[in-house]
């Protein structure tokens, strides 16, 4: 199982980048996991704004050659790993820019005509592992699921990925938001999965 692992904080001591560790940690230790390469999308330098004029159109983003290292990153993988806080009710823009330039018609999706479009993307898995200030029932009962729905069913399903996962930490600035014990859940899961 090869797995992409794309970490969006732009803090390195953050409790984000701490679950991140983790996730590296366990895959390491996974003998089912075969490699694992990282994107960090803030050390990077990765641009999220979206440009398009006379010479940039939105339906040739498929083919940018600026982007081609981060297709051939997707195409690659088995499994993606997004670790990103949720920050207003949903991942942070430079996720969300990564999303809007990579899950491009041509590439993830496309389109037949009809009501759903062929999704390219299938036969992968994806993971998203993400912590919030506010409570863990927070987005269930404040937000009717926004953030869960935003990510499985208005990007995943629609390019053809239907194996996803979600661990969604919240209360992560309290005392006693057993922030260890939720580390140690998602070690244990990366260095278990696929078996």
């Amino acid at each position: 199982m090869k797995t992409l692992v794309i970490y969006t904080h732009p803090n390195h001591r953050s409790l984000c980048f701490a679950f991140f560790q983790e996730v590296l940690r366990g895959c390491n230790e996974n003998a089912m996991i075969e490699e694992v390469r990282v994107l960090d999308l803030y050390e990077e330098g990765f641009n999220p704004v979206l440009i398009f004029n006379e010479n940039k159109r939105r339906r040739d983003m498929h083919a940018d050659p600026n982007l081609a290292v981060y297709r051939e990153q997707l195409m690659w993988a088995d499994k993606i790993v997004l670790v990103y806080p949720i920050w207003w009710g949903r991942p942070p823009a430079m996720l969300l820019g990564y999303i809007d330039q990579m899950f491009a018609s041509g590439f993830a999706y496309k389109d037949k005509g009809g009501l759903m479009p062929e999704g390219l993307l299938k036969g992968k898995s994806v993971v998203c592992v993400s912590s919030m200030k506010g409570p863990v029932h927070y987005p269930l009962l404040w937000l009717n699921n926004a953030h869960k729905i935003l990510m499985r069913k208005a990007l995943f399903s629609y390019v053809g990925i239907k194996n996803v996962k979600f661990f969604e930490f919240g209360s992560m600035e309290s005392p006693r938001g057993r922030q260890k014990e939720k580390l140690n859940k998602i070690y244990r899961y990366f260095k278990t999965v696929g078996k």
